[in-house]
């Protein structure tokens, strides 16, 4: 299944680690702090472990989100490439 991660994370160092963790799991960098990829059930459950022991007591917010296949289907992209 795809999930999101997306996370808000004011200490600069745990911040990156969070970014590290995301992807060690093979997720793409959609955004600063967000990412999108495909992970096992199992994987998700290991992630999420590493995600809460490295924020551990800190201030900081991290969201992992399921897509399901029709979710994903009905996405929208909007990109725009700048121009040379």
């Amino acid at each position: 299944m795809r999930y999101i991660v997306i996370y808000d994370i004011p200490d600069d160092r745990i911040r990156m680690k969070i970014a590290d963790i995301c992807l060690d799991y093979g997720l793409d960098r959609v955004q600063y702090s967000a990412f999108l990829g495909k992970l096992t059930r199992g994987q998700q459950k290991e992630m999420v472990k590493k995600l809460r022991r490295q924020l551990g007591k800190r201030e900081g917010k991290i969201l992992v989100i399921p897509i399901d296949a029709g979710a994903w289907q009905e996405r929208v992209e909007i990109i725009q490439e700048e121009e040379e």
